[in-house]
């Protein structure tokens, strides 16, 4: 893998690809600044080299149009103040305008371009529209691994106007590294655990990993397809009816690989999806009528946490209960807790996809695993086995 460190960027302006997509508040203020601050080591490396920076992003979906509420001019205070450099801003990506504020650009300064979802063209991956994005630099670095997954203009068409001088950026070398680490090279045992509601999202995943991991942990809703598939009594609780054949068809490959799963053995248990309910907890295959499982019982954490503390390599993707409500979030906490102390005791431990990477953030787990992926799609594509084409843009 070409990165950055390959390459002196010395009175070299780079071209550097990243995402800032953000969340803001009602003030258009940024409101969690971590894409910002993930990319900081790659913008550092190439101006301490001697060269400038040209950061191309996109934020929102304008659709091709031009919206102020989705212009990069809200996010540039907050930019400049996570790089400690004051960012120069250009209200626009291509052409004339652009063009000059990159000409003009000395060693050692920083400049962001305007939205580039301003323009049809980006998403349509027109290479037209990359060709102009890329008269602005002397070199590609490719550092939004958020957006890896989309063969858009700014993400991997730009790359072939850069054959010799295109890199990854080091956020993006380190999510690869991760992904390539439970995928490939991890010490084992290897665990993996799956969450989340539906067993259709996460089918091409455990297909695809099941060669390289050792122990696969199913929870979440997508849980309760698999004890109806065994014969449990679900209750009300969730299930895909038309996927009960693929759940017992997943254990069947499962076992051909010598993956031990892991389901859930008991379940915190409702009469409605609401937090201020009733709840009771009991044996997941015992679910009455009318009440429906909300998190995972005490048996299954313990089981749980027995699996991770003898782990070496931990993957994780879903929560394995509802943790946006108070009193069905205590399964997921748990399992955060096993995951922290795991990886205290030396494992190596990834978490990715949106609403794992939120609870982590949350409760406070950040810190406490070994790496956050900053790329919900680009992340679970990668673990099916697919080629982001903004990888290959750079490799091939």
């Amino acid at each position: 893998m070409k990165t950055i460190n390959d390459f002196n960027f010395k009175d070299k302006k780079a071209l550097v690809r990243v995402d800032f997509n953000v969340p803001q508040d009602d003030q258009l203020n940024v409101s969690d600044n971590t894409r910002i601050v993930a990319v900081k080591p790659t913008v550092e490396k190439i101006l301490n080299d001697g060269g400038s920076v040209i950061l191309m992003t996109h934020l929102g979906r304008p659709k091709g149009e031009v919206k102020d509420e989705f212009s990069l001019k809200h996010i540039v205070g907050e930019v400049s103040a996570v790089l400690g450099k004051e960012v120069k801003f250009v209200d626009e990506c291509i052409g004339e305008k652009a063009e000059k504020a990159a000409a003009e650009l000395k060693p050692g300064e920083i400049l962001l371009l305007e939205n580039v979802r301003f323009h049809n063209e980006e998403e349509k991956g027109d290479e037209g529209f990359a060709e102009q994005l890329s008269k602005l630099g002397d070199a590609f670095v490719n550092d939004a691994f958020g957006t890896a997954h989309r063969a858009h203009a700014s993400t991997a068409v730009i790359a072939k106007f850069f054959p010799s001088t295109k890199f990854f950026g080091l956020l993006m070398n380190k999510e690869l590294q991760a992904i390539d680490k439970v995928l490939k090279s991890g010490e084992r045992p290897i665990t993996a655990i799956l969450g989340g509601s539906k067993v259709s999202t996460k089918i091409t995943i455990i297909e695809n990993i099941l060669p390289a991991i050792d122990n696969l942990i199913i929870g979440g809703g997508m849980a309760f397809t698999f004890i109806k598939a065994l014969g449990g009594k679900i209750g009300n609780s969730l299930v895909e009816e038309d996927k009960l054949p693929l759940a017992l068809e997943i254990l069947g490959k499962a076992k051909e690989h010598k993956v031990k799963v892991y389901l859930p053995s008991d379940a915190i248990i409702a009469e409605s999806f609401s937090n201020d309910v009733e709840r009771k907890e009991t044996d997941i295959y015992a679910i009455p009528e009318g009440w429906m499982g909300l998190d995972a019982g005490h048996k299954s954490r313990d089981q749980f946490n027995d699996v991770l503390l003898n782990s070496r390599t931990i993957l994780w993707n879903g929560p394995i209960g509802v943790f946006e409500m108070s009193n069905f979030a205590g399964g997921t906490v748990a399992l955060g807790e096993s995951i922290a102390e795991a990886t205290r005791l030396g494992a190596f431990s990834l978490v990715g996809g949106g609403d794992s990477v939120a609870f982590v953030k949350q409760f406070g787990y950040a810190d406490q695993v070994s790496y956050v992926s900053t790329g919900g799609g680009a992340m679970l594509e990668s673990l099916e086995g697919l080629e982001l084409p903004g990888v290959a843009a750079i490799n091939n």
